[in-house]
């Protein structure tokens, strides 16, 4: 059995969390020793997915393996995480954002206690139905926010077929009835991933995030916990008790036009052509 480190923990649960979605929306995916890659092809606000899982000691030869990927799915707009940070897609038209903290709780680590009492009527539950899960989205494309998935529709971003998939759930906060703020998790079977922790803004500085998120652990069943922290979030993150266990480079391709296909540099098409 692999004996594998918290990062690589995270990075498995994270690719897991895609190919459920892929599951349920029967898109293209790839999975590879060392990554996994879910074509993503709703509609053209999606983004070709890449998560790398594992280490790797020659970056330009993994650069070519995900670009000739990117060449045969004709991808034109991409998010890929590399938690290892020594890929560099500059020259393939790609954009790097700021380094984020991958973070791993472990069971029964102990948060600090809440700053202020929460809203008294702030309450989570999980989404079971149509129509709860129809908030969450709601929650998660103005609260995150989505750009490109705003004004919000209803089953656009995130269908209610998810909740059919093993694994995945979803929690939902309320303010007096009204739709606070929610996020997603998925549970891999060894580790439970926590995503798009989301508060609506009206809603924001209230403790929202912080309910959610202590919901979604108390449902990890004894499991590490999981997550991608933001800047703004991984101070909560850490209060609640995960440790960073990495720093992913998130690299995006903003989008070319749909028929213009990613290209590898001249340098590379050369060497391909004599191969």
């Amino acid at each position: 059995m692999e004996n594998r480190s918290r990062l690589e923990l995270a990075n498995d649960n994270a690719a897991a969390f895609w190919l459920a979605q892929a599951r349920v929306h029967g898109w293209e995916t790839l999975v590879r020793p060392g990554f996994t890659a879910v074509r993503c092809d709703r509609d053209a606000a999606d983004v070709h997915r890449v998560v790398v899982t594992r280490p790797y000691d020659e970056p330009e030869a993994l650069e070519r393996e995900l670009v000739q990927v990117f060449r045969d799915w004709g991808t034109t707009r991409l998010c890929l995480e590399d938690p290892y940070g020594k890929l560099d897609l500059t020259r393939y038209h790609c954009e790097a954002g700021l380094g984020l903290p991958v973070m791993v709780r472990e069971p029964h680590a102990e948060a600090q206690p809440l700053r202020a009492a929460p809203p008294a009527g702030l309450r989570v539950d999980e989404a079971v139905d149509a129509d709860a899960f129809a908030e969450v989205e709601r929650a998660v494309v103005d609260g995150f926010p989505i750009p490109p998935r705003q004004p919000w529709r209803r089953g656009e971003f995130l269908t209610p077929a998810l909740l059919d998939q093993p694994g995945y759930r979803a929690w939902l906060a309320t303010v007096d009835g009204d739709t606070a703020g929610a996020c997603m998790t998925y549970d891999d079977g060894t580790a439970v991933g926590v995503y798009w922790v989301a508060t609506l803004p009206v809603h924001r500085s209230k403790g929202v995030a912080r309910a959610v998120v202590d919901a979604a652990l108390a449902a990890a069943e004894g499991k590490p916990a999981t997550l991608v922290a933001t800047l703004l979030g991984e101070p909560l993150y850490k209060r609640l008790g995960f440790t960073e266990q990495g720093v992913t480079r998130w690299w995006r391709l903003p989008g070319l036009s749909p028929d213009v296909p990613l290209l590898l540099p001249e340098a590379d098409t050369a060497a391909e052509a004599e191969a």
